[in-house]
């Protein structure tokens, strides 16, 4: 299983009952052998361009895990869906996934050591560094 970000422009129009758009999209993910890790809704916003007479679309960010076998029927079925007007399925590069797995673990280990407050941010401590 390999990582995997999906953005989907759900129709305006189903803005009061998304529910059923989005389920149709998780029970894609999941009877394709696909796990959803994180799911976050963006809100309604305006496109760069109109799609289908619309000007604006509910926008959905999912972070999946995927089988080799399921972009590609993922991709196929949301490409014909009336609720979904556009989607975007990308694979995650896992070089910066451990990128920031380690800028992560490097501000723990800071915050444990007592060299940076929690909820500080890096910039601001650098700041300080320079004035001392």
């Amino acid at each position: 299983m390999k990582p995997y970000e999906l953005t989907v422009l759900v129709h305006p129009d189903l803005e009061m009952n998304t529910e059923p758009a989005l389920e149709k999209v998780r029970k894609l993910i999941e009877d394709n052998g696909g796990k959803i890790i994180k799911e976050t809704f963006d809100g309604k916003k305006r496109m760069a361009y109109a799609i289908k007479g619309q000007e604006h679309a509910l926008y959905y960010f999912f972070e999946v895990e995927l089988p080799v076998s399921a972009p590609a029927k993922i991709n196929s079925a949301l490409g014909i869906s009336d609720e979904v007007m556009r989607m975007l399925l990308v694979k995650v590069d896992e070089r910066k996934v451990k990128i920031q797995m380690k800028k992560k673990e490097r501000y723990e280990k800071a915050v444990a050591a007592g060299r940076v407050e929690e909820g500080e941010k890096k910039e601001e401590s650098k700041e300080e560094s320079k004035e001392a």
